[in-house]
């Protein structure tokens, strides 16, 4: 029986988006799955070893910019024999439409998570319009 999984890998950035790093490290580009329902949209990003404190969210015109910065695993007694989540940090950027109402943008983060949920702004919902006899 054959798996319909498909592996998912982080990809690296091989320069920065815009804006001069601050760091030398590894920035990887989050995966993640956005969703759609009538009136919001959810962005879910992975991010590990990423909490609350060390996640840069910004939005500037139309240009949503997700940074999550990571610490380095500093346990000296131990031996890494096997990595499949390099250390490093992430940037994912993404532009809205005029569809998102960008003053209701929530985000939360759980267990290296992100969630991020994007209202559809009221011009943009689909609505019934009545129709009257004459």
């Amino acid at each position: 029986m054959t798996s319909a999984i498909a592996e998912r890998k982080k990809e690296e950035i091989a320069t920065p988006q815009s804006g001069e790093p601050i760091r030398n490290r590894r920035v990887f580009v989050p995966l993640a799955d956005i969703y759609e329902t009538k009136d919001r949209l959810f962005i879910l990003a992975d991010m590990p070893g990423v909490d609350e404190q060390s996640i840069d969210i910004t939005l500037e015109k139309n240009v949503l910019t997700i940074n999550g910065f990571t610490t380095p695993n500093t346990e000296n007694e131990l031996k890494l024999v096997h990595c499949e989540c390099p250390e490093g940090n992430y940037r994912r950027v993404f532009t809205l439409s005029e569809e998102v109402d960008r003053d209701g943008i929530e985000a939360t983060v759980k267990n290296g998570v992100l969630k991020l949920i994007l209202p559809k702004s009221q011009k943009s919902m689909t609505r019934k319009i009545a129709v009257k006899s004459e």
